[in-house]
């Protein structure tokens, strides 16, 4: 019998993203509920790259995305290694406003044995009108 704690699904996340020094630049943070993760982007003032909207870096909105999309994947597959991004594609939809919070969710399409099919939308103040969505693939470790 081993006397270490069995960490939780929320704990493995947290420690996932706090490996990723960009992760630790922006913010970001993400929160389960049960399967379902949300990742959430607090405002400050370093991540606006349009001073006249004032808006976020397009920069920051696409590495937010991107990190959602590996974040989820080590949800739902936490016994294997970080997982490389082979491409993405980002739709900048509308502005994403400073002074307001960022969200996004990852749908996993499709994940096989080498590669993963991933969909993330990001919106501030009504999911219904999503700021982002980035389409990508991902490789998966073979071990």
């Amino acid at each position: 019998m081993s006397d270490e704690t069995p960490i939780s699904a929320q704990q493995r996340l947290d420690a996932v993203l706090a490996r990723i020094p960009y992760v630790r630049f922006l913010g970001m943070r993400a929160e389960l509920a049960g399967d379902e993760m949300t990742a959430i982007l607090p405002f400050s003032p370093h991540l606006i790259g349009n001073t006249s909207i004032p808006a976020l870096h397009g920069g920051v909105i696409g590495a937010f995305l991107e990190m959602t999309a590996l974040a989820q994947l080590s949800v739902r597959e936490p016994h294997r290694r970080q997982p490389k991004t082979i491409d993405v594609t980002i739709e900048y939809l509308r502005p994403a406003k400073g002074g307001l919070v960022t969200y996004a969710r990852a749908d996993l399409r499709k994940v096989g044995r080498r590669i993963a099919n991933v969909h993330v939308e990001a919106w501030q103040e009504a999911r219904a009108s999503p700021v982002a969505a980035l389409r990508g693939h991902f490789m998966l470790s073979t071990d």
